[in-house]
């Protein structure tokens, strides 16, 4: 069985996009990823990748700089009503509720943007940061990376269930189990 934490990327399948997504331009889409109701991308002069197994969740609007683009890395949660635009995000982050990130900021891997954060233009996050506040300041350091993996991996799922017509995947045992186990078998690996 494939990790949960880090799934091999030619077992992710075609990405899944929502039939009320909007995507103009150039745009790339991962394997496994997954673009969700009512979401924008727009790149009319330079491109938006979206790495494998991200997802961009409902109402985000993702957005291109003059001379930036937009990147998002393998593994990241762009939650509801986010904001991105002309900007970086490294593997393996999540980017909380309604939170907005401009051009030129660069969001280093494994951290977590709290909700409705504003980063202003050219602010670089190192990895494994806590992101808070308007102006967003890192707040705290901690390796955020398996959880972040986690919101990614279910939302994989949910988006493999979604294409096949099950609205309620979450609420299946069968997935709570697996995670409770892929969670355990995680902490014994990493443990010291």
């Amino acid at each position: 069985m494939t990790s949960l934490f880090g799934p091999d990327v030619r077992d992710l399948g075609a990405a899944f996009i929502e039939p009320s997504a909007r995507i103009y331009g150039a745009v790339e889409i991962g394997a496994g990823a997954s673009v969700w109701c009512n979401a924008v991308i727009r790149a009319e002069c330079q491109r938006v990748v979206i790495g494998p197994q991200s997802n961009v969740q409902d109402f985000v609007m993702i957005h291109v700089g003059l001379d930036t683009p937009t990147l998002i890395g393998a593994r990241c949660s762009i939650t509801h009503h986010v904001t991105l635009h002309g900007c970086t995000v490294e593997d393996d982050c999540l980017i909380g509720i309604g939170a907005t990130i401009m051009d030129r900021c660069v969001i280093g891997r494994g951290s977590i943007v709290a909700g409705g954060a504003f980063l202003t233009e050219g602010t670089v996050i190192p990895p494994h940061s806590i992101v808070m506040g308007a102006p967003g300041k890192v707040t705290r350091s901690r390796d955020n990376t398996a959880a972040n993996r986690m919101n990614a991996l279910l939302y994989h799922r949910n988006a493999l269930a979604y294409a096949a017509g099950n609205y309620r995947v979450w609420s299946q045992p069968e997935l709570l189990a697996e995670v409770v186990a892929e969670q355990a078998r995680h902490a014994a690996t990493t443990a010291p």
